[in-house]
């Protein structure tokens, strides 16, 4: 058994890059980008109203005004600004040239023909400049960027209709044991319904990668083997479920080496999801995860989604928050790294949820994150700073 900075370790250094895909930048939100993003023009492309009002000469501000055109957004100016003059001019329109400040609606009033004065004691210049905001080939977006909505906006303002992104590497998943049934199914005696696949394949698809189902794989090594050999050679990473303990029916580290695949470790010092298994193929890396879904799911967001991200070239780094327990909190045994889910209360304190065992999955959907209790520590005081791994 090796600690889980070890296990953590060992699946870092097997990491490999995915390649690359050129995509609408429409569709690359929740991508990685494999390329920067450069403008093709200047933000703002010309001197622009912030404001409706009144583009003049700032030396001219206290004096009446005559108004020689009106500009709408979209529209550009017809006629210079000159002494003693200005320009009615709408949010977003071209400041005509010359002309350093635009003075608002509200702080104006008219003054008979056509002319206006302005009503206030002074006035900010409420311009945008040319390119203040970007210049023309300036990068806006770099290389190993998560693509957001708002990115997908900016992507449009400069042009870049088409992007190259990393591609998404193909992930399969196994789930072993046949007192598995599919969640249609009503469970009988000793049956649970398969629940580790489908919460898998979207923590998958929030990793950034794409996930192949492959089924329940029944307490049979030869149709085990079978159903492994055909995901080894169509994924880029495996993940088994179940299989990876000491039980008599517990055969899937024998048939993962059967097949070819190397066993870097089998055991980690952590709970919950000591029988974490992690190996080499070839063709693929594999991860064998606990059946238990709290298991599994804590260990792919500790192991799994950290590879994940950096197959894509994203070096995701979990978001930690120190918050204050609420309570105490308390586990049965010290002897190994303990993974506590907790949920956070509205007054930004933590608590651990009512969690009952690795098996206990409806502890998971009340959990905003996970605190670590490392070796030797049984309990954790109320008033105690924690870090909190959102999840």
């Amino acid at each position: 058994m090796i600690s889980f900075e070890e296990a953590f370790s060992i699946v870092m250094s097997n990491v490999f890059e995915t390649g690359t895909e050129t995509i609408p930048f429409v569709s690359s939100c929740s991508r990685i980008l494999a390329e920067d993003i450069k403008s093709d023009i200047n933000m703002p492309p010309f001197n622009r109203s912030a404001v409706d009002g009144y583009a003049c000469h700032s030396s001219d501000l206290q004096n009446i005004l005559e108004v020689v055109e009106v500009i709408a957004a979209g529209k550009a100016p017809l006629h210079k600004v000159g002494k003693d003059q200005c320009s009615k001019i709408m949010t977003g329109a071209i400041v005509p040239e010359g002309c350093d400040l635009v003075f608002m609606v509200e702080e104006s009033e008219n003054a008979g023909n056509n002319k206006v004065r302005f009503t206030g004691t002074e006035s900010k210049a409420n311009l945008s400049l040319k390119g203040e905001d970007v210049k023309i080939g300036e990068v806006v977006l770099r290389k190993g960027k998560f693509v957001l909505p708002q990115d997908i906006a900016l992507m449009a303002s400069v042009g870049h209709t088409s992007v190259k992104v990393k591609t998404k590497p193909v992930i399969g998943i196994i789930s072993t044991g046949d007192e598995l049934i599919d969640p249609s199914l009503t469970p009988g005696i000793s049956q649970i319904r398969n629940s580790n696949s489908y919460q898998i394949g979207a923590q998958i698809a929030r990793s950034g990668g794409e996930s192949i189902d492959y089924g329940i794989a029944p307490d049979n090594e030869q149709k085990t083997y079978s159903i492994i050999e055909k995901a080894l050679d169509e994924c880029d990473v495996l993940i088994l479920t179940g299989g990876v303990s000491m039980g008599d029916f517990d055969f899937v580290p024998a048939v993962l080496e059967r097949s070819g695949v190397k066993i870097l470790f089998d055991r980690v010092n952590v709970q919950p999801g000591k029988p974490t298994t992690f190996g080499v193929h070839s063709k693929a890396i594999v991860f064998g995860l606990p059946g238990n879904p709290v298991s599994s799911f804590i260990q792919f967001e500790m192991l799994v989604r950290p590879l994940v991200n950096r197959m894509v070239g994203y070096n995701w780094i979990p978001r930690e928050i120190k918050l204050r327990l609420a309570v105490d909190c308390q586990r049965k045994s010290d002897s190994r790294k303990g993974l506590i889910p907790v949920k956070i209360n509205y007054d930004n304190e933590v608590l651990s949820v009512d969690f009952h065992g690795s098996a206990h999955i409806a502890a998971l959907s009340e959990a905003d994150g996970i605190i670590v209790m490392e070796p030797g520590i049984r309990s954790l005081k109320k008033g105690e700073i924690v870090n909190v791994r959102q999840i």
